[in-house]
């Protein structure tokens, strides 16, 4: 059974599994996992205007489809991305893989459902460029941190993805476990 199959069956504390009852957002996922990029970029978790509906983190329905609803956040990573010539070597991820919230909300992954989706990054991260793209990844994961676009944090967010990708020095195989602390995560999903 491949990560896909195992993500659309699986159960992530009180988080909406996007992938359970659609095909077509399991095939979205395998299509854009199979590019096997070298560059991951992992954020908090779904947002529900992104990959709650569209099944591709970082991505809205509108960027694959020219309609449905559009995400800035999605917006601004596929701008820069694009910008740094990264396209065709950059993977998009959460820590928690499944949307934390309503259909019109998110809230932030509990620590327990961060727990419950180590297996799904530790499967992702190994052997790949990870960065982390705001509080909560930063926080589990042993990777260069880059500021959420969300909220004002897009000029940052760019120049800090562009600092990471020009140092070409890290490399992360695992995510690093903290179990001291609770998580402090960003105050929006990606």
């Amino acid at each position: 059974m491949d990560l896909v199959d195992r993500l659309a069956r699986a159960r992530i504390g009180a988080t909406y599994n996007q992938y359970a009852r659609s095909e077509l957002r399991r095939e979205r996922l395998r299509t854009h996992l199979a590019r096997d990029g070298e560059l991951l970029l992992v954020g908090e978790a779904p947002g529900y205007r992104g990959a709650r509906v569209s099944g591709v983190p970082f991505t809205s329905e509108r960027q694959l489809t020219g309609a449905g609803p559009a995400e800035a956040t999605a917006t601004i990573v596929h701008r820069v991305v694009r910008e740094l010539g990264l396209e065709d070597e950059t993977l998009f991820w959460n820590v928690v893989p499944t949307h934390p919230g309503t259909a019109t909300s998110n809230r932030r992954p509990t620590r327990t459902e961060v727990e419950a989706s180590r297996a799904f990054l530790e499967e992702l991260v190994h052997g790949r460029r990870v960065v982390a793209v705001g509080r909560l990844a930063a926080s589990v994961l042993d990777a260069p941190y880059v500021r959420h676009p969300s909220h004002g944090g897009a000029a940052a967010f760019a120049e800090g993805l562009r600092a990471v990708v020009d140092s070409r020095a890290h490399r992360s195989s695992y995510p690093r476990r903290r179990r001291s602390k609770e998580v402090e995560p960003c105050s929006t999903c990606s």
